[in-house]
Formats: structure tokens, C-alpha cells, sequence
């Protein structure tokens, strides 16, 4: 018979679970659970740094140029494509806008700046050996038939070559493929070097 205290009866068995449990409960974490919960998270990786491609030397392009697909209205050259193509062995960069000029062959009397008008963002342009790049000139376009017209009233120019530089790259003296430049007002608007081909 159990015992009992003022007619309740005492279960102590239940008593003495009871307290082991408690005593489980109560119970220090073990050290892998100690470590395991305050495992500070894996600190961040700094970003490596990507190392830039050095400006492209002069004696490292090719320059071509031909007429652009897209031109202004009119019989004049319109515009053109100048293309850079990485002759080098190792890869180089180009950024920025060309400085033009009008030409004629052998006559530096004829060497003409062009007022140059900037489209676009400078920025860098990684040329691979073989890779090329490419910038778009756009001059204001001669009107009619035979020599021509402009619209200003100014007399049209003919110039069989141009001279295009690009900043810390070099000037290149190239002929169109295809014609020779006839503009007006010795202006033109020039596009940022770019990696994407313009038309």
C-alpha cells in the first residue's frame, strides 16, 4: 500500500521521473553543442580585382574605313566607318573620341581639323589580338547633282583621305574603301569607340 499524507496518497516513482527530467532539461549543452551554436558566420570574400588591358599603341591597329550603311540625305559621303583591328599579339585597350580630319594625299596644305561634335560615353573598350573596334562619322551631307551644293551656301569639300586619332592610341591615316569624303562646313559628329560594329 502506498504511503499517505492526510489521506492523500504520495506517488514517489512519478516524483522521481519527474525530477530526472527536469534535471535533463537543465542540463549544459555537451561542447559540440556549445560550438555549434555559436559558430560565427564565414567572414566575406573581398572581390578580386580585374586587371585592365594597357592602351593600345599605334603601331597596334589597323585602321580601315568605309561608307556607312546609314547616311543623311543627299549625294555626298554622308557618313563612315572607321574600324580599329588589334594587330598585336596581347590584348590592349581604347576609349574615348576621335579627332578628325580631311586630307589630301601627299599635300599637307590639304591636312583640314574638322570640328568635331561628341556622341556618347567614354569608356574603356578591351580589344583581343584579332579583335576590333569601331567608331561612326557623320558629316554634314553635300546636296544635288555634279559638284554639288550645301545648304549653309558654303562650297562643298572633296578629300581622297582622312586623319583619325583616338586619345593615347595614335592618328591613323586612312582611305575609304569605297569613295572619296565630300562634306560641307568642314563639321562632324563622331560617335564614342565601341566594341558593337554601328551601321
Amino acid at each position: 500500500m502506498p504511503r499517505t499524507t492526510g489521506g492523500i496518497p504520495r506517488n514517489r516513482p512519478s516524483t522521481r521521473v519527474t525530477a530526472a527530467a527536469l534535471t535533463a532539461i537543465a542540463a549544459p549543452l555537451t561542447p559540440a553543442a556549445q560550438t555549434a551554436s555559436v559558430t560565427p558566420e564565414a567572414a566575406p570574400t573581398a572581390p578580386v580585382p580585374v586587371s585592365r588591358p594597357p592602351a593600345c599603341a599605334p603601331d597596334a591597329l589597323e585602321a580601315t574605313a568605309y561608307q556607312a550603311a546609314h547616311r543623311p540625305p543627299g549625294t555626298g559621303t554622308g557618313a563612315a566607318i572607321v574600324q580599329f583591328t588589334n594587330v598585336s599579339a596581347r590584348a590592349c585597350a581604347l576609349r574615348g573620341h576621335p579627332t578628325v580630319a580631311v586630307a589630301g594625299n601627299g599635300s599637307p596644305e590639304r591636312f583640314l581639323p574638322l570640328k568635331v561634335t561628341r556622341k556618347g560615353v567614354a569608356a574603356p573598350v578591351r580589344v583581343a589580338p584579332g579583335g576590333k573596334a569601331w567608331v561612326k562619322l557623320t558629316f554634314v551631307q553635300v546636296q544635288g547633282e555634279a559638284d554639288g551644293y550645301c545648304v549653309s551656301g558654303a562650297t562643298p569639300s572633296v578629300f581622297p583621305t582622312l586623319v583619325v586619332g583616338l586619345p593615347g592610341a595614335g592618328k591613323h591615316h586612312v582611305a575609304l574603301e569605297d569613295g572619296q569624303i565630300a562634306e560641307c562646313d568642314n563639321k562632324v559628329t563622331v560617335t564614342v569607340v565601341s566594341a558593337v560594329r554601328p551601321s
